[in-house]
């Protein structure tokens, strides 16, 4: 099993940014990578359209009771990783929140190979978050 975590800082409070990235839906509104998300299957899965054609199917697995999380399992995508499991996660830190994404997999995809892809397209999402924000 391969970890990844990336994780910003940003100058808002996590309620705040729960309203925008909260809802499992919600990926088009701020990760630039996202054209669409269609829910399916009463609202468990959702079906990403990226930019440039690709689709990814995602399952929602968890969302936290009174707090500012989720964990979702990749069902089909073009990343040639199996067990994929991540966790977005709001942390309040004083009058701040650190966002944090990690994720689990296994497969034929080094974790090194995975960061830099990671790299791309999650600290590009959080690096989008903290503009949105201040950080």
């Amino acid at each position: 099993m391969s970890k990844v975590e990336l994780n910003t800082l940003l100058d808002i409070e996590p309620e705040k940014v729960w309203e925008l990235i909260g809802h499992f839906k919600a990926l088009p509104d701020w990760h630039p990578a996202v054209e669409s998300s269609e829910l399916e299957d009463g609202g468990a899965q959702r079906r990403l359209q990226l930019v440039g054609g690709s689709s990814i199917v995602e399952r929602l697995e968890h969302v936290g009771d009174g707090e500012f999380d989720y964990s979702y399992a990749m069902e089909d995508s073009p990343i040639p990783v199996a067990d994929y499991k991540a966790t977005v996660r709001l942390i309040k830190v004083g009058k701040k929140t650190k966002v944090v994404w990690e994720s689990d997999f296994d497969g034929n995809f080094p974790a090194a190979d995975f960061l830099k892809l990671s790299q791309g397209l999650y600290q590009g999402w959080l690096e989008d978050l903290k503009k949105m924000f201040g950080g």
